[in-house]
């Protein structure tokens, strides 16, 4: 379980996301706005909120870029039907290597992360943290298991110790524990620490 007290958990940690935050908006809003007239060029929403579970388990909108082609909702239970390895790489992760409905400014966006920058204005609205555990889906929270009230005492965050350990190959058990680790020791030397080392990620373009 996440200790209680100290002020940066409790206080500082707050105040970090917002000043952080919002001159990251500020620095990225040219581009955040040349990614949104290039992500709309197909016609469709630039944006999309997927639902999260966050802090005590209340729902919120996780906004990002959109990533993938119009109708991608649609397409996944057809690909998962006639694809065994799909299918199997989808219950181990919730993720596919090799997604068919990615774009190509999608794959750019997800290999360099920039996909997540609106994420910025769910940490400004308090949905979640510049650092915290992976934002995750309601079904996912069965597979925190006794770990799940640790997640629920935390804000998801924008990076964390997954991002920056590993990211997309580490098997999901090792990220729950990566996530309940973090909890038990909140510092701002440590959050900065995973901030750095997240730019660091970022620039090698390992994201999926």
């Amino acid at each position: 379980m996440p200790r209680s007290g100290g002020f940066y958990r409790t206080r500082g940690k707050r105040v970090f996301d917002i000043v952080v935050a919002s001159l990251m908006l500020v620095a990225f809003a040219p581009l955040m706005l040349a990614l949104t007239a290039l992500v709309a060029i197909d016609g469709g929403r630039p944006f999309y909120a997927h639902p999260r579970v966050g802090l005590r388990g209340r729902t919120f909108g996780c906004l990002k870029f959109r990533s993938m082609c119009l109708g991608a909702a649609e397409m996944l239970p057809r690909i998962l039907a006639s694809d065994p390895v799909a299918a199997a790489e989808w219950e181990a992760d919730h993720k596919l290597t090799n997604d068919p409905r990615v774009t190509r400014i999608g794959a750019f966006l997800r290999k360099s992360s920039l996909d997540e920058l609106p994420q910025l204005f769910c940490v400004l609205r308090g949905d979640m943290s510049l650092v915290g555990p992976r934002p995750i889906t309601e079904p996912e929270l069965f597979r925190y298991g006794p770990a799940r009230s640790a997640y629920l005492a935390m804000r998801p965050g924008l990076t964390g110790p997954w991002q920056v350990k590993g990211r997309n190959d580490i098997s999901y058990d090792n990220r729950v524990t990566l996530d309940v680790n973090y909890g038990r020791k909140v510092t701002f030397r440590r959050d900065v620490k995973i901030m750095a080392l997240t730019a660091l990620s970022m620039l090698r373009l390992t994201g999926r």
